[in-house]
């Protein structure tokens, strides 16, 4: 940065003549250049460029030896330049994709691109179908606790009625397994509501 001409000289017609320029990820300036000189238009110019130009007018270009904006590092330009991070995360993220498609048929587990979208896809499927599990346990148990209820001569939607009238607070989980694996409390209830 301290090679940049902004820091040699603070001509103007020498300024507009450089090539150098500096990032502003590197900088840092004043409102008041905006409320002097007015907004940038961005398809002629990045700011960038502009803003060393309009502080070298109001000389007043100074040098901070320490990183001005942390949340900006490893993003941009710079970023492209030191791209190590970048490739680390690329790295670990391709791996994270592969070991996720582990056990995958054919190039659906080593190939990248292909293992990418299966896992992207089954990971669709496993948000869609963890919905779908509470409906169809709901409708697996509503189906044990009508034919129990059957034996007993009610149908499933009057024993919940009968249940529901006797303040009887009794989840379907468990009422459709006491009328799969203990028919006798199963009985005893539908004795009580009856």
């Amino acid at each position: 940065y301290t090679d940049s001409i902004f820091f040699k000289t603070v001509d103007p017609k020498e300024i507009s003549n450089s090539l150098s320029h500096y990032l502003g990820a590197s900088g840092a300036w004043h409102r008041k250049l905006f409320e002097k000189y007015g907004p940038i238009r961005s398809e002629l110019v990045y700011d960038d460029h502009i803003l060393g130009f309009r502080a070298a007018l109001e000389k007043r270009v100074h040098f901070i030896n320490e990183p001005l904006l942390y949340y900006r590092e490893g993003v941009g330009i710079s970023h492209q330049k030191n791209s190590k991070l970048s490739k680390n995360a690329n790295k670990l993220n391709r791996k994270k994709i592969l070991k996720q498609a582990k056990g995958y048929f054919g190039r659906r587990k080593n190939v990248w691109t292909v293992a990418k979208n299966a896992v992207e896809k089954g990971l669709t499927y496993a948000y869609r179908d963890r919905k779908n599990k509470k409906r169809t346990f709901r409708a697996l148990w509503i189906t044990r606790i009508n034919a129990g209820a059957r034996l007993h001569g009610l149908s499933y939607s009057e024993l919940m009625g009968k249940l529901k009238q006797n303040n009887i607070d009794i989840n379907r989980k468990v009422l459709a397994d006491l009328a799969m694996n203990n028919p006798e409390a199963f009985s005893d209830i539908v004795k009580k509501v009856k």
